[in-house]
């Protein structure tokens, strides 16, 4: 069994292997798709092969849509070369379901696949082909919110940006510049209308990429090297525009158990590709089962009706709400609480952690006790059978092989949204009182002691990458388990730190009780469990 156009022409021995085909007349959608494209996306990775991808491919199965997606990779051009080209465009998505069972699909829906390579002049000018076409509605992003910045960690232009500014649309060597350049096609090719859409998981993602984009118009017709009205074009909501959006969907990178199991069927060339990017990916995608799409229904160029598939489109008050509530309450807190005390009691699976009774108390208090009250119902979405979904079905998953140590990266960068929007909403509120949080300071405490590098065995480990280590690390670092220490004057500076935490820990009353914690969990081997007994008892 080998995933290509060929190799699926034998659909028996699929569908007896557990797989489902896609059952549409694919080159027909092949045909109707490279005529007139609707929807063209940038980023061919794991999120968007296993979500949107199979949302297109279970309207294509019904017959609501009649067309397919375009995908194009602007960061490792390899991944078209070695995966998408070699196997006709087909993954395979693999569902791993909380309850133990897996789902097999072979997707069909990407029917062509570019490269976002302005030297070359046959992939760049299909590209602007594309573009062109006044059939096409939606233009989409999974870059990682990296992929929208357009200067370095100092602040400074990036070296290809400034070059492409200097040079206009004409040949742009950056990502955005390229995808400004195309955009710069669509506005020549009449001013039409489309939709730029960033579907990353990041806050406010359409004004990432809207900035991103309005700098290069800015610039180009400034300097003349784009006709003047290109600034406009982008700025005129009736011509473009970039709704806001929710993406939540866990697809950790190929698993060997995952690979393993397809292999067992009967397919060849599974082995994964390691690019020179060190882009890891393979034919298949891994994925949980729960999934949610929010995206402003700002459209003006119409837009499928992708609603049938699960996608929710409404207001961008109401995205706001949506990203909030799982950012500040319903999910991302909760992962950033088991990543700390994972990474302290050593555990190398997220899924294992919910099998503590301790943690898996944690957690709950901190979603339903401490955080569900300040949380604004976005309608779309109920917060607490979202907290319900995440602690019952998503975190246990045995399938998916998250680890907490992944989780705790860059965790400086985080604990503010994560935590610190629950107790600036306990501070505004006159019916709530920030003294009744007993579990959020436990988490803040949590990551100071993990900074210490050692786990609860008293074994040292290696903390996650995170850019502020050399800064917050040497707070920590005259603390020894079982000894006594100044504590209140040692964390005094990090604990008024409220680019770390949100708000001044001292002046929302809340630095005692962690500097309190902090000492229990110090004060020797197993102190961290003991903690973790007394707290949530």
């Amino acid at each position: 069994m080998i995933l290509s156009s060929d190799g699926l022409k034998d659909k028996a021995r699929w569908e007896t292997a557990g797989y489902r085909l896609p059952e549409f007349d694919r080159e027909a959608v092949v045909s109707a798709t490279k005529e007139n494209p609707f929807w063209i996306h940038f980023g061919a990775g794991n999120i968007f092969r296993a979500f949107q991808a199979n949302v297109v491919q279970n309207l294509l199965n019904e017959g609501t849509l009649d067309r397919g997606l375009i995908v194009a990779e602007g960061f490792d051009y390899e991944i078209i070369e070695k995966m998408n080209r070699p196997h006709d465009d087909y993954t395979i998505a693999v569902t791993l379901k909380s309850d133990g069972s897996i789902e097999k699909t072979v997707v069909g829906s990407v029917v062509e696949s570019c490269i976002l390579d302005s030297d070359n002049e046959e992939e760049y000018g299909r590209l602007k082909e594309i573009f062109g076409k006044d059939s096409l509605q939606m233009v989409s992003f999974t870059i990682t919110e990296k992929g929208y910045s357009l200067v370095n960690g100092k602040g400074e232009c990036l070296a290809d940006v400034a070059a492409d500014f200097a040079a206009g649309p004409a040949k742009p060597s950056s990502y955005i510049g390229k995808v400004a350049s195309l955009l710069y096609t669509r506005y020549l090719a009449g001013e039409k209308p489309i939709a730029m859409v960033s579907m990353d998981n990041c806050s406010h993602n359409g004004d990432k990429l809207y900035a991103a984009v309005n700098e290069f118009a800015r610039k180009w017709t400034e300097n003349k090297t784009a006709e003047e009205g290109f600034l406009s074009y982008v700025n005129n909501q009736e011509k473009v525009t970039f709704p806001w959006t929710m993406i939540d969907k866990i697809t950790p990178r190929p698993d060997a158990s995952v690979e393993k199991i397809l292999k067992a069927d009967g397919l060849e060339g599974l082995e994964p590709v390691i690019t020179s990017k060190n882009t890891y990916v393979a034919p298949f995608v891994n994925a949980e089962e729960c999934e949610y799409l929010v995206i402003e229904d700002a459209f003006p160029n119409g837009r499928p009706a992708l609603e049938k598939g699960g996608i929710m489109f409404t207001g961008r008050e109401t995205v706001d709400k949506v990203e909030k509530m799982k950012v500040c309450t319903c999910l991302n807190p909760l992962h950033t609480t088991l990543a700390v005390y994972g990474c302290l009691l050593g555990y190398k699976k997220i899924s294992e952690e919910m099998k503590d009774a301790e943690l898996h108390k944690m957690v709950e208090t901190i979603g339903y006790k401490e955080g569900l009250p300040v949380v604004v119902n976005p309608g779309v979405l109920d917060p607490k059978e979202f907290i319900d979904t995440v602690l019952n079905m998503r975190i246990p998953n045995p399938f998916m092989p998250d680890t907490p140590q992944r989780i705790a990266t860059d965790t400086s960068q985080k604990l503010a949204i994560r935590f610190g929007e629950t107790i600036k909403a306990y501070a505004a509120s006159p019916d709530l009182n920030i003294a009744d949080l007993k579990l959020i300071p436990l988490v803040f405490a949590g990551w100071l002691r993990y900074l210490m590098a050692v786990d609860d065995n008293g074994n040292p480990f290696e903390l996650s990458p995170d850019p502020l280590l050399d800064t917050v690390c040497p707070y920590v670092a005259g603390f020894k388990l079982g000894e006594d220490a100044q504590v209140e004057t040692a964390l005094k500076s990090i604990l008024e730190d409220a680019k770390i935490f949100g708000v001044n820990l001292y002046e929302v009353g809340m630095a005692d009780r962690v500097c309190g914690y902090f000492k229990e969990l110090i004060a020797g081997s197993g102190a961290v469990r003991r903690t973790l007994e007394k707290y949530t008892s």
